[in-house]
């Protein structure tokens, strides 16, 4: 089984359960049901499950132990600001200002 998007020319796509079979030597494919109407996180997480996945809580899945402080890094940045370096941010923005101004 699968999950498989069919484009429609003027609307969203169809989203549709399918399931692969063979009938005289040719592969042909059964819909199972249109899962079109379901949120977008509901037809994941169907994805998931059918290729073997498992779905666990996200609070489950990690804690934070220990947050650093970021201060350090705001004053390195305005460091390099000040001395007109190139930015670490890669386009040129940081927290909302221009570098360089």
């Amino acid at each position: 089984m699968h999950i498989e998007r069919v484009p429609n020319r003027k609307s969203h796509p169809t989203v549709l359960l399918r399931e692969c079979y063979r009938e005289d030597g040719k592969v042909k494919k059964r819909t199972l049901g249109n899962l079109t109407g379901l949120p977008d996180e509901v037809i994941e997480a169907i994805r998931v499950v059918l290729k073997g996945g498992r779905m666990i809580p996200a609070e489950s899945a990690m804690s934070i132990k220990h947050s650093l402080p970021h201060g350090h890094v705001v004053l390195v940045h305005r460091e390099l600001i000040k001395r007109h370096l190139p930015s670490m941010g890669g386009s040129g923005y940081f927290w909302g200002r221009k570098s360089g101004h």
